[in-house]
Formats: structure tokens, C-alpha cells, sequence
């Protein structure tokens, strides 16, 4: 007579893991383990192994477990020990560190030959000595640059670095060959930047003015958003929508959708802090933000359906290139090989 691998399972006390969620973490992440068998035949309290390295056990039962992901994990396996007994193993993908002592407050970008370029921002009206810092493999340049309070970064299609500047309103370039200047000035306290798919630029103030500078660098104010909302994340989908994030103190942050024409809609509410966001080929949208309390990567598809599908404390921008994410904490960055083609910026 045979009997469900369930019930063989439950019988006998070995723990049996069924799935991990979200499948892709970086250390400081919560991830949720869901099996059976978890406190073992003598129920003692069972304990998480991320490759080599226990993780910290938020929550335990015995068929429900969350456990934080430790500094230093490696591996591609989870698995859960209750006394003698071992569970065999649950994928889940790790995020491997490429550099920290930064401070970004915005998405990272990256450019057509894969160098990543991320900030060290500093408090408002702080001057540091190095303001922004080029990542290539393990190797982390800086680039040398006159900036105070860098915040947003993107490339155009022919290669240049934008960044804004939030303490004095303007917007700087770095050109393919390393030269660097002042660009536009007087843009409020200057937050998201990002550019639709011809080629304009819109800039974030954090009153919630969005102005758009066209090619040849004129300025128009594009839509405005109500006083208390910051225009601090900006990402444009392929249909051409703006879509800004501002984080504030509720958990029920809101993503906004602004038409070509200027229109402003509630895209999605319920998030807490959302921040940095990046499209994929499928038009779903990845924001660092919180869903229900976990931290990291939420996905909403198209019709606003929510995920949190990368586990991450500290999350405040995401970029997404050929199966690869570049995430940036409020002091590091990081790199994913994931399962996920990002949306290219001009077609």
C-alpha cells in the first residue's frame, strides 16, 4: 500500500520544504518557507540554512517558517535542519555585493558596455569628496566631479550621464568621454530624472513639479502633482506613461501614472516608501518598496496586480538589463542574475 509523500513526511518528523518566496533576496531580506515537518519528531526549534550560513529565524512553525537572509550568504539553497533531520534543498537566488561605503538615493544606472554608475549622495548641502563612483565588475572608480547632493542618474541614447542635483536645482552631464558640466539650473529641488522614448527629459522636483526639457533644451512644466506628494522616482513604460513615486510615512504610498498629454491617475496604492521603480519587456513594473510590511522588489503587473518577488532591507532602486538587476540599498550596491528581460530605454 502507498501513501502521499505528505503524509510519509508529517509521519516521520522529516521537514520537507514545498517553496520559497520570494525566490531572489539580498541580505536583510525575509523570506517565507512553506513545507511540513519543520519542528521535526522531538519539536525542536528547527533552524535555516542559506548555503552554508544559518539564517536568523523571524518566525517559526511547523509548516511555516521566515527566516532572514545573513551578511555573507552564498549559495543557491535553502534548508531546514530539525535535529538530525534535513529537509533537501529550495532554490533562491542571492544578490552579491559589488560595492559599499555609498550612498545612493535613487535608481542606478547603467550604460551600453555595462558600467554601473551610483552616488554617494550625502545629507542636504553636504559636500563629499567623491560624489559619484563608475562600478565594473569588481572594480570601483571614481569619477571626479564638482556635486552637492547628486540624486537622480540616467543616459541618454547617446550615451550621456544625467544627474541631478537636489540642493541647488541643477542638472549636470558627463559626457562618453569623461568630461563633465552644468547643464540646466533652477529646476526646484531636483529628484527623479528619466527619459520618454524619443529622447525628451523629465526632472523631478520634490514639491511634485515634473518639468520636461525637450532635445534642443527647452523647459515646460509637464504636470504637477498635489503639495504633499514629492516627484522623487521617475520611469516611463513603453506606451509612454510617467510613472513617479514619493515616499512619505504611510504604508499606503501611491504610484502615480501621468499620460503623454499630462493627465495624472493613481496607478496603484498601498505600498510603503516605494522608491526607485524599472519597467520589463512585459510592461510589469518593479519598485522598491514595501508590500504588507517585507521589504525589497514588489512586481505589478499591467493591471495592478502586486508581488513581492525579491526580498531586500533598505531598497532604493532597481535597474534591470539583459537577465541581470542592479539594485542599490541606502549604502551598497548590488547584482542579480534574474529571470527578467528590462524594457530597453530607446527603441
Amino acid at each position: 500500500m502507498t501513501f502521499p509523500v505528505t503524509n510519509l513526511v508529517t509521519k516521520n518528523g522529516t521537514p520537507h520544504i514545498e517553496s520559497v518566496r520570494p525566490s531572489a533576496a539580498l541580505p536583510g531580506g525575509e523570506i517565507s518557507i512553506a513545507g511540513s515537518g519543520f519542528s521535526g519528531p522531538t519539536h525542536l526549534s528547527p533552524r535555516v540554512e542559506i548555503g552554508d550560513t544559518e539564517a536568523t529565524l523571524v518566525l517559526a512553525g511547523d509548516s511555516f517558517l521566515i527566516a532572514r537572509v545573513p551578511e555573507g550568504a552564498e549559495g543557491s539553497e535553502v534548508r531546514v535542519r530539525a535535529g538530525e533531520e534535513q529537509s533537501g534543498p529550495g532554490a533562491i537566488t542571492l544578490g552579491r555585493k559589488l560595492a559599499d561605503n555609498l550612498h545612493p538615493v535613487s535608481n542606478p544606472a547603467v550604460d551600453a558596455e555595462g558600467s554601473i554608475f551610483v552616488t554617494f549622495s550625502g545629507q542636504r548641502g553636504q559636500r563629499v569628496p567623491v560624489p559619484l563612483y563608475r562600478v565594473n565588475d569588481d572594480r570601483v572608480s571614481p569619477v571626479v566631479m564638482d556635486l552637492v547632493n547628486p540624486t537622480g542618474l540616467a543616459f541618454d541614447r547617446d550615451g550621456i550621464l544625467y544627474i541631478s542635483c537636489r540642493n541647488d536645482g541643477t542638472l549636470h552631464r558627463v559626457m562618453p568621454d569623461g568630461t563633465s558640466s552644468q547643464w540646466v539650473e533652477g529646476m526646484g529641488v531636483a529628484t527623479g530624472l528619466a527619459f520618454d522614448p524619443v529622447g525628451n527629459l523629465y526632472v523631478g522636483d520634490r514639491s511634485g513639479t515634473i518639468f520636461k526639457i525637450s532635445r534642443d533644451r527647452q523647459i515646460y512644466v509637464f504636470a504637477t502633482l498635489e503639495p504633499s506628494v514629492a516627484a522623487y522616482h521617475l520611469a516611463f513604460s513603453a506606451a509612454g506613461d510617467l510613472f513617479v513615486t514619493g515616499p512619505t510615512q504611510s504604508s499606503f504610498d501611491r504610484v502615480w501614472r501621468i499620460t503623454p498629454e499630462g493627465e495624472v491617475h493613481v496607478f496603484y496604492r498601498g505600498l510603503g516608501r516605494p522608491q526607485g521603480m524599472a519597467f520589463d519587456i512585459g510592461g510589469n513594473l518593479f519598485v522598491a518598496a514595501s508590500l504588507g510590511g517585507h521589504r525589497g522588489i514588489i512586481r505589478i503587473s499591467p493591471s495592478g496586480q502586486a508581488e513581492l518577488v525579491l526580498a531586500g532591507g533598505g531598497l532604493v532602486g532597481v535597474a534591470l538589463r539583459d537577465h541581470l538587476a542592479v539594485l542599490a540599498t541606502s549604502s551598497a550596491l548590488y547584482s542579480l542574475p534574474w529571470d527578467v528581460q528590462g524594457m530597453p530605454l530607446f527603441g
